[in-house]
């Protein structure tokens, strides 16, 4: 860069080791203009159904690679350890932002060529051309750059989709987290003829989310405060803010780094970062930059330092050496919060299953499957309320039905019919409660007094399952709410210990954390064991699993077992011959709320299911 005087933003420094997981690769090199690139098998030692990968960025090496006295041992220890920490850290792709060299020349694109020959065959990559590369736009001709990272560079790439007619601009298609990603790796400047090829790879993957790379987009401030570039505002008005797939921006160029989110036409986040360290030490030591996606978290982990001097050991580093290991200013780590599913959901929603008949969810064992579709109850139109009375059919056929009942004259809305489920739920419909406090209010569907599952014991063991989601926001007191119980005291079964008589002898509750809470009287013995939850996430729905296997009791949140199990003894139930309650304790029916939120399928089976063997698979 020689456009900018340069800015030093104020750093520190930790000494800290680059740490990494799993991620992916695959595509066919289908050159441009042939059509769409198709998935191709993985290439190299990645996981592309990790949802945990990397995307590895490379900025402005120019000063590493300069006629007037280069030392490209940096960059050269840099890509050695993407090729080092390619498995351990799953990454997926390398990008470098441009400004390759200082000049251009064929003597230090040469140089640029033996470097990155390390990595070829190996680990999938991009180099676009920044403003020392090259002058004027995309449509120049021959150059010293094209000649070196021209499209022959990239066609035996199993990720390379193509590239322009005139060769300045490509794109690649990764696979990391089970999806595909689009990366476009644009010129230092774009013609007429380069933004119609870069508009035609985003119609011809109209699914596929875009990361968008070039040299120069936005400049910061001082304090990292990214704004955008009057070429960026360019691109930003004639290809980014109209395409929704693109949702991240990565560009060098300019010094001191920053960040900024825009917002597109379609409503939604367009982050937009500068990566550039030539201003630094050893015109940037070979800093590397990790994106760490983190599908799971809905994340991206963002993190800096340079390879170079992280193999260097560490008392044989000067000072000015060892400040660079490792970059921890708030533009050079940090984490990018992205709903991934909510935030492509325009362009690319997410597969859901269909529905499953209660044919194919009917395990051996199974005493009792409610759901709320067409295919258990009658239900009506989305949002419309739950008539007193209406009947949710017990799908095995054993007598077990639920009807539903207002409880303290609650409005018509505390319950209503819902479209909304969980992905995985058999049933594609819910149930819709708004129990609350001051009043007490609330709705239950309860089975008859003559149910089988009333009475039954459980001794051999059993397994409860239900799919939940809690509003967003979470807002009102609902302490201590109930999910689904067995109706009678626990003092009546002859308890005496646990919390209190009037406590139901098992019942799924949630505290006003927002705990899950699963609460048990064995049939035997006087006691109570308690499993606890961590905190439910609100506005995201979860499946909910009790496990006891005529012994002790486990309980699964989202296919996993949580912390606080009982430990003690927990045989059979002591249930008493009172009906089974969807929505609320028997506190609730008496005198306390009813459940906010939202049910789906339950399922309760008289033997001890493995996770495999849940609804929601």
């Amino acid at each position: 860069m020689d456009e900018t005087t340069p800015r030093h933003l104020g750093r520190r420094s930790l000494l800290r080791a680059a740490v990494g997981a799993p991620a992916a690769v695959a595509v066919s090199s289908a050159l441009w203009p042939g059509g769409v690139a198709q998935a191709a098998q993985p290439a190299g030692p990645v996981d592309p159904q990790d949802p945990r990968f990397t995307l590895a960025v490379l900025p402005d090496t120019q000063y590493l690679f300069d006629e007037g006295g280069s030392d490209p041992g940096p960059v050269r220890e840099t890509l050695m350890f993407l090729l080092r920490k390619r498995r351990e850290d799953n990454i997926v792709f390398l990008a470098h932002l441009g400004d390759v060299t200082e000049h251009g020349t064929d003597a230090e694109m040469r140089s640029a060529d033996e470097v990155f020959r390390t990595i070829d065959g190996r680990l999938p990559y991009s180099v676009l051309a920044g403003n020392h590369d090259v002058s004027g736009d995309d449509q120049r001709g021959a150059t010293p750059y094209l000649r070196t990272f021209g499209p022959d560079r990239f066609r035996r790439m199993p990720t390379y989709g193509g590239s322009s007619p005139d060769g300045y601009h490509s794109f690649h298609v990764l696979t990391g987290g089970g999806r595909q990603w689009l990366v476009l790796a644009l010129d230092w400047r774009i013609s007429e003829r380069g933004l119609a090829w870069a508009q035609g790879v985003l119609d011809q993957h109209p699914t596929l989310p875009a990361i968008l790379t070039t040299h120069e987009i936005a400049s910061a401030d001082e304090q990292g405060r990214a704004a955008l570039s009057g070429y960026g505002d360019l691109l930003w008005n004639r290809l980014i803010r109209g395409n929704d797939q693109i949702f991240l921006t990565l560009n060098g160029h300019y010094w001191p780094c920053g960040r900024t989110t825009l917002t597109n036409d379609a409503g939604n986040p367009v982050h937009v970062h500068i990566t550039n360290y030539q201003d630094r030490y050893y015109g940037g030591a070979g800093m590397l930059r990790y994106y760490r996606f983190d599908l799971a978290r809905n994340v991206i982990d963002v993190e800096t330092f340079s390879p170079w001097l992280l193999g260097q050991r560490p008392e044989q580093r000067s000072a000015l050496q060892a400040e660079h290991v490792v970059l921890s200013g708030d533009v050079e780590r940090f984490s990018v919060e992205i709903d991934f599913d909510r935030r492509f959901a325009a362009f690319a929603p997410p597969v859901v299953p269909p529905p499953r008949p209660p044919s194919a969810v009917l395990v051996p064992g199974t005493v009792a499957y409610w759901r709320f579709d067409a295919a258990g109850t009658s239900p009506g139109p989305d949002g419309s309320p739950v008539a007193p009375g209406t009947v949710a059919r017990d799908l095995t056929g054993q007598g077990n039905d639920l009807r539903a009942e207002r409880l303290h004259g609650s409005a018509p809305e505390v319950l209503t019919w819902s479209a909304e489920h969980h992905d995985g739920q058999p049933a594609h419909a819910s149930l819709r409660f708004d129990g609350g406090k001051a009043p007490n209010r609330g709705a239950v569907l309860r089975t008859g007094p003559d149910a089988p599952i009333n009475g039954m014991p459980f001794l051999d063991g059993y397994t409860i399952e239900t799919f939940i989601k809690l509003p967003e926001p979470f807002t009102g007191d609902h302490a201590f709410m109930g999910i689904l119980s067995w109706e009678g005291r626990a003092g009546d079964a002859g308890k005496t210990s646990g919390w209190s008589p009037e406590e139901p002898t098992c019942s799924l509750n949630l505290s006003g954390e927002r705990f899950l809470q699963f609460v048990v009287y064995p049939k035997h013995t006087d006691a109570d064991p308690t499993s606890w939850s961590h905190a439910l996430p609100t506005g995201r729905w979860t499946h909910v699993a009790v496990v006891n296997d005529g012994r002790r009791t486990t309980v699964y949140v989202d296919g996993s077992p949580i912390a606080r199990n009982a430990s003690a003894e927990s045989r059979g139930i002591a249930t008493l011959g009172k009906p089974f309650v969807i929505g609320a304790t028997q506190f609730a029916l008496s005198y306390g709320h009813g459940f906010y939120g939202w049910v789906g399928d339950t399922r309760v089976v008289a033997r001890a299911l493995r996770p495999e063997q849940f609804l929601r698979n």
